[in-house]
This record gives C-alpha cells, structure tokens and sequence, in this order.
C-alpha cells in the first residue's frame, strides 16, 4: 500500500499532531500549514523522527483567506496529490469579548468558520478531479445547538458542519470521502484556563477516534463517542425550557 498523502492545516494544534503522528507510523508523506514557524518545524522533526516519508512545511495565516487558493496549489505541487486533507485550525473566542463587539464576533466567525468552508471549498474540486481521498474538518459539539456560553464559536461550527454535510451529499458517488469531526471537551492548551472533569478527553483519544474515522469513512465522527448521545439530549430540550438552563 502507498503511503498516503497528508496536508494538515492548523498543523500545530493539539488534536492535528496526535493525528499526524498516527499517519507518521504508516510512513506518510506530509505537507504541514502553520502560522507558528519554530512549532511547526518542531513538529516536523518530531514526525521524521516518527517513520514519516517525507514531511514539507508552510508558514501561513489559515484565517488569511486570500492565501488559500496558493496554499492548496502549493500542497498538491508538493505531494503530487493529496489523499488526505484535514483543516484543524481555529481558536476559541471569549464570548463576553463578542457579546460586546460585534468585530469580535465576525473575527471568531471568519477563524472558526468562514476561512475552514475557504479551505475546504478550495480543496473539493482536488479530491473531485482525483475521484478519491478524505476531505476532513474539525467542526464541534458546539454547533449542534446555539448556547448562551459560546454562541459566536458555536454559529461558526455550525456552519462547518452544514458546508461538510451539503458536501458530503455533492460528493456522494464520487469516491471522495467527507468526514465531520465533533469533538467535545479536549484537554489542549487551548483550553488551559477550564476545570477538567470526566467528559473531558485527551488529544490521542480525538486523534484516534479521526483517524478511525478516516479509515472507516464515516460521515460523521463524535469523539469521544457519548458526545453524540449528550448532545442529542441538549438538541431535545425544548426551547422555553432551554431558555432557562446556563448552559
């Protein structure tokens, strides 16, 4: 079996490098996308280190939208195709900032939303034209119901999710795969300042629950697994019931 063909954007986040170390062991070839320059050539060294083929690197702003049409073409130069693309990039904006600003609100929607369906519609028509491949975003729990606590981050998710699903449906017979990936609470420096508790999961669980995903080419991936029951029962609350819970 060939190696496969990795670009991963947002490349020095938590739950992207267990996924690349995961990709690493099956000697993958990769093209990394980062605006941070020493983490991102220290988490190519680490994937050489790993078993990986051959590991190329690009300093970028994912949320630079006007870079993006370069930034696929670039990747697919460097690897001769793609047979894996996952756009993991993102930040987690404080809701009380956004509530006050509405300039806050559309950055952490341009982050978090706008500039993952950018990618990702740029990268479609790649997978398209190959008939092959996985096409995955990181979307979240977050935007399966718009909640008082994260709302700007979570109108962003959803709109993640919702470009992935009417992707999906394009793509269906194409032999291209389309993955959503849900995580739920992820102990990652991003998330530093919270209180851990039971639902909380490491980035190797995500990291192994995608790549599972991506080798079943499941539609949709919850990780861990019972966020999809707990959200299921959030999305069931009716609203004037909803309206009063702080959540």
């Amino acid at each position: 079996m060939n190696a496969p063909r990795v670009l991963i954007v947002g490349a020095t986040s938590a739950i992207a490098g267990a996924v690349a170390r995961r990709f690493a062991a099956r000697r993958a070839e990769f093209v990394l996308v980062s605006r941070q320059r020493e983490r991102l050539e220290a988490a190519a060294a680490d994937l050489r280190t790993r078993g990986a083929g051959r590991v190329e690197t690009l300093v970028r702003d994912a949320s630079d939208l006007a870079s993006h049409g370069e930034l696929v073409s670039t990747a697919q130069a460097a690897l001769g195709g793609l047979d894996v693309a996952l756009i993991a990039h993102g930040n987690l904006p404080d809701q009380s900032r956004c509530d006050a600003s509405p300039d806050e609100t559309l950055d952490a929607i341009r982050i978090n939303g706008t500039s993952v369906v950018s990618l990702v519609a740029r990268l479609a028509p790649v997978f398209e034209a190959q008939r092959s491949g996985t096409l995955a975003a990181i979307s979240s729990v977050a935007g399966d119901r718009g909640r008082q606590s994260n709302y700007a981050y979570g109108s962003a998710k959803a709109m993640v999710s919702a470009f992935m699903q009417g992707l999906r449906h394009r793509l269906s017979g194409q032999g291209v795969h389309v993955l959503t990936v849900k995580p739920g609470l992820v102990d990652t420096p991003m998330t530093a300042s919270f209180r851990k508790g039971l639902l909380w999961a490491s980035p190797e669980r995500v990291g192994r629950d995608i790549v599972r995903a991506i080798d079943r080419r499941r539609n949709v991936v919850y990780t861990p697994w019972f966020w999809r029951f707990v959200m299921l029962v959030i999305r069931a609350i009716p609203e004037p019931l909803f309206k009063r819970l702080k959540l």
